[in-house]
């Protein structure tokens, strides 16, 4: 970072410190109005942040700001659309998830001239009417109406917006007949109808868009597509696959199957175009033949998760291994013996999963040999954190091997059975910042050996049995950012709110404290003392309906 742009920095943060600074420079109209478009764009998003920004302030930036990201913000209502509708140089403005937002509150943006791109996603109060406020902005490039309350019939409408590049209708009742009228869109490149009506017959006409790219159709019941001779991305997640890619023309470079069923499966992919495929996902297919994995000579990023992938099939990985940097295997039938047979075959290999399977300590000894990994998930495995039985000394920690990965950031040992000395090992990793535990083996000698991790910047040490003392007596590494010990059923609230109170740069998540109070960097977080029955039910429902957030998506 340059002196030039640490100086911006400081100055947005001054100017968005607190509500009394804001309004101490809100009245200087002239200067505000001579602000350079990136630098109003800066300032508007650290006010969206630290939740300072109200509709009248919107004013003093309507010759200015370029693009306005609003999402998720239940306050933004017809009041805020009318200040935005007065802005001269607007080209982005995102809306999604607003949902005080109508088709009426739309109407100020209508013949806004220098808008380029629209998102009204999960705006479910946005019907047909609102499709005729935004047929008059005449320059629309970009439009995202999934999930609102948009019919076949407004979709229709969309025909007159000719400059269109990309159109999401996710989630909307588009029929064949809704489809066929937006082929005069010549300039599309890039459509969503996933969970739409679309069939086979409907799908046919998909070839009258001379520069389709992206396309997809996640959950629809399409089986079959016609040749797509300029399609790079595609997405048919949750799909029956009878017929498609038969062209071997287009130039995929990406390819998302997760969950779908393949009808012939000594076809799949035996036809597509894979001298660009960068990128493919058959999680939850449940193939159990990957010939077909010869083909993929540029393949980067490579889902096999939950696919009947065991160690006789491994081999066909290590043969395209060369320029992979991201493998899940997780849910397969692989086993350590299998990770031996990729090792030595995956050198730019980054991230790795094999979660859920029955891999155990002796896959330390490969995966030490996959010298570019940085993220590596071990839970619901096998692991024990020991090479022997009943040996604790040094040469028998298993971890140990891991230090030869000099770029190793994270470790998901979740649901594993290492105990509190098996973690000995991880204080000596140089890069790990992330490290997740899960496990009523750990105790409080777990924190002494966390504690002299360098990097470590969030920790989740979740199930553990840990006391007051040793939350007390933890020396956190002065990068430590967050700590999750949810689950660790001893701790008292008491115990937690002290731990708050001495180390206030660290976030703690636990059911008895969720958040911290107000910190420099402008987020709002409840004292723990004052956290209410309902927050901490929401806080419980948050938990139970997300993944471990160290689960590798590939």
């Amino acid at each position: 970072m340059n002196s030039e742009t640490e100086l911006v920095e400081l100055c947005i943060h001054a100017a968005c410190k607190n509500r009394e600074t804001v309004n101490k420079w809100r009245l200087q109209r002239r200067s505000l109005d001579r602000l350079p478009s990136p630098l109003a764009d800066a300032l508007l998003r650290r006010l969206i942040t630290r939740r300072l920004l109200y509709p009248s302030l919107l004013e003093v930036f309507k010759h200015s700001a370029e693009e306005i990201d609003v999402k998720g913000d239940n306050s933004v209502d017809a009041e805020w659309m009318a200040y935005l509708g007065a802005f001269r140089h607007l080209r982005y403005l995102n809306i999604a998830e607003c949902h005080r937002i109508t088709s009426s509150s739309l109407w100020p943006i209508t013949g806004m001239n220098s808008l380029k791109e629209l998102d009204l996603s999960r705006c479910t109060k946005v019907n047909d009417a609102g499709i005729n406020h935004i047929l008059s902005v005449p320059n629309l490039e970009k439009l995202r109406i999934s999930k609102t309350s948009v019919t076949a019939n407004g979709v229709m409408l969309l025909a007159s917006l000719k400059n269109l590049s990309l159109l999401d209708l996710g989630g909307l009742p588009v029929d064949d007949a809704a489809l066929a009228s937006l082929q005069v869109l010549k300039n599309l490149q890039h459509i969503e109808l996933w969970d739409s009506k679309i069939s086979n017959e409907g799908a046919a006409v998909l070839n009258t868009f001379p520069k389709l790219t992206h396309l997809n159709l996640d959950w629809t019941s399409v089986s079959k597509l016609p040749n797509l001779s300029s399609l790079e991305c595609l997405n048919m997640s949750n799909c029956t696959i009878d017929s498609i890619l038969r062209d071997d023309k287009a130039p995929l470079t990406k390819l998302i199957f997760s969950g779908s069923t393949f009808l012939n499966e000594g076809e799949t992919l035996l036809y597509a175009n894979t001298n660009f495929l960068s990128f493919l996902d058959l999680a939850h297919t449940g193939l159990d033949k990957f010939f077909f994995l010869s083909k993929m000579k540029v393949i980067e990023h490579l889902n096999l998760s939950s696919c009947m992938m065991g160690d006789d099939s491994v081999e066909m990985v290590a043969c395209i291994g060369g320029k992979l940097k991201s493998l899940n295997l997780s849910g397969t039938w692989i086993s350590s013996a299998g990770l031996g047979i990729l090792a030595g075959h995956v050198p730019n290999l980054e991230i790795l999963s094999v979660s859920q399977t029955s891999v155990d300590d002796t896959a330390f000894s490969f995966i030490s040999m996959m010298p570019s990994l940085k993220v590596v998930d071990l839970s619901n495995t096998n692991i024990k954190g020991f090479l022997h039985q009943g040996r604790t000394d040094l040469d028998s920690l298993s971890l140990t091997a891991l230090q030869d990965l000099k770029q190793l950031e994270r470790l998901n040992l979740e649901h594993t059975q290492v105990i509190d000395e098996a973690l000995f090992p991880l204080s000596r990793f140089q890069e790990l910042r992330y490290l997740s535990l899960k496990s009523p083996s750990l105790a409080d000698i777990s924190l002494y050996h966390l504690s002299s991790v360098p990097k470590l910047t969030k920790l989740s040490i979740g199930d553990a049995v840990l006391t007051n003392y040793a939350l007390d007596m933890f020396k956190a590494p002065d990068t430590l950012k967050l700590m999750d010990l949810r689950g660790c059923w001893l701790l008292t609230k008491d115990a937690i709110v002290s731990f708050c109170r001495n180390h206030p740069q660290i976030e703690i998540r636990h059911e008895l404290v969720t958040l911290l109070p107000f910190e420099e960097n402008g987020r709002h977080h409840s004292s723990p003392s004052r956290l209410t029955s309902r927050t901490m039910q929401a806080a419980r429902k948050k938990e139970q309906m997300s993944l471990s957030p160290y689960f590798i998506k590939g």
